[in-house]
């Protein structure tokens, strides 16, 4: 029996139902009694009979057997499948940006970290709020996750499965801790309440550097390792991170008719806040220039999400057969340095255009591997086996924050 009892006999929900039902049904019990606001989140777990009370009257009615509880029952795969709808943020509202709008699905279609450098108003904030809506449904065991980690912080609101990607996108004055997780009783972070879906970082450069910095490791692991003097806790944080910024203090840096000046030093100055390392972990940088009225005013509709992310799926289906009897790697943003030799091969003549690329463009040595990544990922939603050359002239024009000029 877990549960929160108040004075006057009611019981309160608690938090990390799911997690407790799950070590519960681990460690033998046969049932399990909480809060009536629980019940359909711990129900979840099959195998385990599931009762939710109000009060500690009914429970004590049950144990003598004098008025006994009925079983809170939840097919979760049925839910699952049938919650999957139209998503609430279209691709169809975005007008124009078709550019744009093909950066962001080769990034979900390899589950590439992606940076967007724009001016105010030009649809940085708009266009990612709308990736989740093109990456593939989350399956049952990527829900389970995400729910567990909502529920150990208590933000399962209405029981049963998260059944949508998350996307979190906390203000720039967030704290080491609140980012990445901690606290006396370790509580997950933002990072991990993104785990299998969507972080999104706005205004990037505004960010606190040490906020930034602690954000590398889980980048890198997949997951966070908070220890204490008595314990250690890991969470998982898979998670895409989408992140946008001006390209200078006023957002209007090399803009002839911008209202402000500013200088290339000072716009040095203002991208000098991002590590190198951090930039290192992002993999396509792609430019969003404002929308023009006359695409603004087009009543014709765009391509709607559900197209787009189609064509997603299936690249991520070539990439789970590439990697099948991998482990911890499922799509091409994963891969290290000796899978990238494996799957990503050149042609001479691939070969002769990424050499003169890096050279006339002076791209950064983190350049290279980060091209042959997101070319894999071009190929695939090609459906094509090799990299040819026009799918690294492609990914080559995603690297504008190496270019000289930007940050060197």
């Amino acid at each position: 029996m877990m549960g929160e009892l108040s004075l006057d006999g009611s019981l309160q929900p608690i938090k990390g139902a799911l997690p407790i039902a799950i070590k519960a049904k681990e460690e033998g019990f046969s049932s399990l009694i909480v809060p009536v606001d629980n019940a359909k989140e711990a129900a979840i777990v099959n195998g385990i009979t599931v009762f939710g009370v109000s009060t500690i009257t009914e429970v004590i009615k049950h144990l003598t057997h004098e008025e006994l509880l009925v079983s809170t029952e939840v097919d979760a795969k049925t839910e699952f499948d049938k919650h999957y709808d139209t998503p609430e943020f279209d691709f169809a509202d975005v007008k124009g940006q078709e550019s744009i709008k093909r950066g962001m699905e080769i990034a979900a279609a390899g589950g590439h970290n992606i940076i967007l450098i724009g001016p105010p108003g030009s649809g940085k904030t708009m266009i990612a709020k709308r990736l989740p809506s093109i990456l593939p449904p989350m399956t049952l065991q990527e829900a389970l996750e995400t729910t567990k980690i909502h529920s150990v912080v208590g933000n399962i609101k209405n029981g049963g499965l998260l059944y949508r990607r998350p996307f979190r996108s906390p203000h720039h004055t967030i704290s080491d801790v609140a980012l990445v997780g901690g606290g006396q009783y370790p509580q997950p972070g933002e990072i991990s309440m993104a785990h299998n879906g969507v972080l999104f970082l706005d205004e990037l450069p505004e960010f606190k550097r040490s906020v930034l910095e602690v954000m590398r490791q889980p980048l890198e692991d997949r997951e966070v390792t908070i220890s204490r003097a008595k314990f250690t806790v890991n969470y998982p944080s898979s998670f895409m991170l989408v992140a946008s910024m001006n390209p200078s203090p006023s957002g209007y840096f090399n803009d002839p008719n911008a209202p402000i000046a500013v200088s290339s030093t000072e716009m040095q100055r203002y991208l000098s806040k991002i590590s190198g390392p951090l930039l290192d972990r992002i993999d396509l940088h792609i430019e969003v220039t404002p929308v023009p009225f006359d695409k603004l005013s087009d009543s014709r509709p765009s391509e709607s999400s559900t197209a787009i992310r189609k064509r997603v799926s299936m690249a991520r289906e070539v990439q789970l057969e590439r990697f099948k009897n991998i482990k911890h790697i499922h799509y091409n943003a994963q891969m290290n340095v000796k899978r990238i030799k494996e799957f990503c091969q050149l042609s001479a003549e691939s070969k002769a255009l990424l050499k003169k690329a890096m050279e006339k463009l002076n791209l950064s040595a983190r350049a290279y591997d980060r091209i042959l990544k997101v070319s894999r990922t071009i190929a695939d939603l090609s459906k094509d086996t090799n990299i040819a050359p026009h799918h690294l002239a492609e990914a080559i024009q995603y690297r504008s924050l190496d270019r000289e000029g930007w940050l060197g």
